[in-house]
């Protein structure tokens, strides 16, 4: 629903549980393949989310960190299955937490879409997958997920973080759960769309649970591509903020200026289907797109509660103080040099990363 008035991009923002943020800019889940082969932190990934933190976003989220080892989707991923990742985890949520910003962790498994040759073995999925060699998890593995997810949630609090995302979203594994075209389950978990959001309702109840009252709860979900039905999404998003059990709704949109691509949908906003949604206290974020000041305003004048920056917070480390400071401003426009990412903090592997997405990164010459 549209708040009645339109909050400021630096006016604080509330959750039912936990801290509140400093204002309404978070940073997204960014994979930036700079962890160590076990998942440990790495000094170069501690940088790259501290700078962040210490450029004035409200909250600071990891990438996806894997739940389980088979869950890894890419190399250089943070692992949180583990107790050997405590030591790491923990030095940065303090990093995170000394800089004023909220620590979050993003808890994610990868299953169809973790590569064998990264993970040793045949990748899971709800259902068996010809296309990518994966073979149907059992009902006893299901429950299994769910507590590695659960675990995962508490070992992000016992590092001192203020709370952890889970990853529903852009086709992984509890993606592939609320997709009729990857679930082909006849269980409990398969079926009807409320059997297929089973997994999701059970990981969150299990984590608000199992952790202290004031930990922070948020779950991304993307409503399109992936085998997803719009409705569902629409219903499983209406469900979830009814329920109460999330802090805030995470809807990675792709582009949050884009129409719907279902035909029945055209003609309004893909935003709009999510913020005309009741949502009591859970808050409303959206992800995509977002390169100026303009555009972040849009979307709190068009209902959302706060945004969440992907690219314009690779390309500057303190995108939220410039904001501050200039309410035109807009995103160095790309590509950019290498030289330019070094100096927003992105270490060696990052920067390699970011040069393999088209026209982001100008070619370095001899």
């Amino acid at each position: 629903m549209t708040p009645l008035t339109t909050p400021s991009l630096f006016d604080a923002l509330t959750f039912t549980h936990g801290p509140a943020m400093k204002n309404r800019f978070m940073l997204a889940p960014l994979t930036n393949l700079q962890s160590h082969p076990d998942g440990t932190l790495s000094d170069d990934e501690y940088k790259w989310l501290t700078w962040r933190a210490k450029g004035g976003f409200g909250a600071t989220m990891t990438c996806a960190a894997h739940v389980q080892k088979i869950g890894q989707g890419f190399p250089g991923q943070l692992g949180i299955f583990s107790d050997d990742h405590l030591e790491g985890l923990t030095r940065l949520a303090a990093g995170i937490k000394a800089e004023g910003s909220l620590a979050l962790v993003q808890l994610h498994h990868a299953g169809m879409r973790s590569p064998e040759g990264l993970i040793g073995e045949k990748p899971v999925c709800p259902s068996a997958d010809d296309k990518t060699g994966s073979r149907a998890l059992t009902t006893d593995e299901v429950a299994q997920l769910v507590e590695d997810f659960i675990t995962a949630a508490v070992r992000a609090e016992k590092a001192g973080f203020d709370g952890v995302e889970i990853h529903g979203a852009h086709g992984y594994i509890l993606c592939q759960f609320l997709s009729p075209e990857t679930n082909q389950r006849t269980d409990a978990y398969g079926g009807s769309p409320e059997n297929r959001a089973r997994i999701i309702h059970e990981v969150l109840k299990g984590i608000r649970s199992r952790c202290r009252p004031d930990f922070n709860l948020g779950i991304r979900l993307s409503p399109e591509r992936f085998g997803l039905v719009l409705t569902e999404v629409r219903d499983l998003a209406r469900d979830l903020l009814a329920e109460g059990l999330i802090d805030y709704l995470d809807m990675s949109l792709w582009d949050s200026f884009k129409e719907p691509e279902e035909a029945e949908f055209k003609g309004r906003s893909l935003m709009s289907i999510f913020t005309e949604l009741p949502r009591g206290n859970v808050r409303l974020g959206v992800a995509g797109k977002l390169m100026s000041a303009a555009d972040a305003r849009f979307c709190l004048e068009n209902g959302c509660d706060f945004v969440l920056l992907g690219r314009a917070a690779i390309l500057h480390h303190d995108f939220p103080q410039k904001v501050e400071a200039d309410a035109d401003f807009r995103s160095i426009a790309l590509p950019v040099t290498a030289d330019h990412l070094r100096a927003e903090g992105l270490g060696p592997v990052f920067v390699g990363y970011m040069s393999t997405w088209a026209g982001f990164v100008q070619p370095e010459t001899a």
